[in-house]
């Protein structure tokens, strides 16, 4: 496992982190404890989850694994998420201060500790002023309850917003940003990765495997069956999977994918999930995993390293495809040779 800085913060966290968003749904608290055990024991050291991860069960399966294991609280970095509903009146949703205090108290408790490392606002909020939830994420750090906090699945303008607005008024500032990020999933490098290099945050991607895609489980003109997501659910996105198997992008990238993989003699979620790793601006990887076995495949990811050709022909085939100003092929390309450090 290779280790990196939390963005611009001084805290050490492996390249890949646990995503656990299938605790207490699709894996149950035992087999959940088993995959934070053997997470641990690879090597990792960060764990992500959020208050509406199964309605809080997430969160209090890891509190009662680290209540079962001493010294498992210190030896990783923990994050976790507020903005989404978690009860039924007006104010148990978004990133108000009052929503967000009680949303914070909560996690502490489920979680059973006295600070969480990284705390993220789960989505942007059009209701609340930012100033107003930048003050009490300020707060929260200087409280203690918060070692840093974060964003997820905001634009780039709405991170750079909030950044300059948090350094005009001296609070504390952000120190990442968690979108979805894969090989089939590229559009936030048009945007969303310069404004995180220019900010300085460390990029956290989520569903670098683009749902189960990446992984080779999906064939072309096939319907999802047997141990897959949408095979044992079809109600989670088969209208997404008709639209994605319907473009030849799709069947491009997890071709070329499949081909490194052969040739490598490791797996496609190996080769997908190292690309991703590799990324400018990439702190750590979010692997879900349901099962053991997943997460043991996933982990193989941290010994692979690709060749410059092998993510040249990945980065090549999977260039997303924006056609109109100010994102035309030209525009692209400049913006791919500067993102990589080139001029």
């Amino acid at each position: 496992m290779e280790y990196r800085t939390l963005g611009n913060s001084g805290t050490i966290v492996s390249n890949y982190a646990l995503g656990t968003m299938t605790f207490g749904a699709e894996a149950d608290e035992g087999t959940s404890h088993t995959i934070l055990e053997n997470y641990v024991g690879a090597g990792g050291n960060f764990i992500d989850t959020a208050d509406v991860y199964t309605a809080g069960a997430s969160e209090e399966i890891i509190g009662r694994w680290f209540a079962s294991r001493p010294g498992a609280r210190d030896a990783v970095v923990l994050a976790s998420k507020g903005r989404f509903p978690m009860g039924i009146h007006p104010n148990d949703v978004g990133t108000s201060r009052k929503h967000l205090t009680r949303a914070l108290d909560d996690s502490l408790r489920r979680l059973g500790v006295e600070q969480i490392d990284l705390y993220q606002m789960h989505a942007w909020d059009p209701i609340t002023p930012i100033e107003e939830t930048l003050r009490f994420l300020h707060d929260a750090v200087t409280s203690g309850k918060i070692g840093y906090y974060g964003f997820s699945n905001f634009l780039g303008w709405q991170l750079t917003k909030a950044v300059h607005l948090a350094r005009a008024h001296g609070w504390h500032l952000p120190v990442t940003l968690q979108p979805q990020y894969s090989l089939l999933v590229r559009e936030i490098e048009l945007e969303i990765v310069p404004a995180s290099l220019d900010a300085g945050l460390g990029l956290l991607p989520w569903s670098p495997l683009a749902g189960g895609w990446l992984s080779g489980k999906y064939k072309r003109d096939e319907a999802p069956a047997g141990a897959t997501r949408l095979g044992e659910n079809p109600q989670r996105g088969m209208e997404a999977w008709t639209e994605r198997n319907a473009n030849p992008h799709t069947w491009d990238v997890v071709g070329a994918v499949a081909d490194i993989a052969a040739a490598r003699g490791v797996s496609a979620s190996q080769v997908a999930l190292a690309w991703v790793a590799g990324r400018p601006a990439v702190t750590s990887v979010l692997l879900g995993a349901r099962t053991t076995e997943q997460l043991a495949d996933n982990l193989g990811a941290a010994d692979l390293v690709l060749t410059a050709r092998e993510i040249e022909q990945l980065t090549r085939v999977s260039e997303p495809r924006v056609g109109v100003y100010p994102y035309g092929p030209k525009a692209q390309e400049q913006r791919s040779r500067k993102i990589a450090g080139g001029r």
